[in-house]
């Protein structure tokens, strides 16, 4: 699920920047910095703007000129539950591994449907029911999220293709309608899912607001 989120980092500036625009210079690096990133609960897609840089603060012993950022992004929280399309990257006997976004996923053969096989025979390896249903590797699959682990700086999930209206994703000719988001990492740019049209219906909190136990707002 998306947010706009209400954030704060510590930016360092070189004494070699300081002048006029170091208002700037630190915005830019705020970007570098946090774009991209996962700190383990969520993922910040963008940063919207910057709406209070403090005063810089000489730090003692190095020069370096510490400010205080707080700024505005849209961050993706994957929840329990939350039903997210994937690109399938890899295929074996015991299930299949996918990328939401940059969410690492898999998805293990008592997760997915009985009437969908594991064909070894197949080049390359797939589950398939010998109709619609085609999982192999770069097919786009839609799945259940059912759990999540939290690492330094990445996020694990656990996922359930058996329910209905999930597995391989037929065909969306109304791709058009949603908005894509991306991630911009030093690698590539990748799609974490879709915010639909109108992006002021995504809710405004701070991390701290969100009532885990309960799965809303406070």
């Amino acid at each position: 699920m998306f947010f706009l989120y209400n954030l704060e980092r510590q930016v360092t500036l070189h004494p070699s920047y300081f002048g006029r625009n170091m208002h700037e210079l630190v915005t830019g690096k705020l970007l570098k910095d946090v774009e991209g990133t996962c700190t383990g609960r969520y993922y910040i897609i963008t940063v919207m703007d910057t709406f209070d840089v403090s005063e810089g603060r000489i730090l003692p012993g190095s020069g370096l000129a510490e400010f205080t950022v707080r700024y505005r992004a849209v961050v993706w929280r994957p929840f329990k539950g939350e039903t997210v399309d994937a690109i399938v990257t890899a295929v074996n006997h015991e299930g299949f591994m996918a990328l939401a976004g940059p969410l690492q996923l898999f998805v293990s053969r008592e997760l997915i449907s009985k009437d969908i096989k594991f064909d070894p025979n197949a080049t390359p390896w797939q589950w398939t029911d010998n109709e619609d249903q085609v999982i192999e590797k770069g097919a786009q699959v839609r799945v259940k999220l059912l759990g999540i682990r939290s690492d330094v700086g990445a996020m694990y999930a656990i996922g359930s293709i058996k329910e209905d209206y999930l597995g391989q994703s037929a065909d969306t000719s109304d791709r058009d309608k949603t908005q894509t988001a991306t991630i911009s990492s030093n690698q590539s740019n990748v799609r974490v899912g879709f915010i639909p049209d109108g992006s002021s219906d995504i809710p405004v909190i701070s991390p701290g607001q969100w009532d885990d136990a309960h799965g809303r707002a406070l």
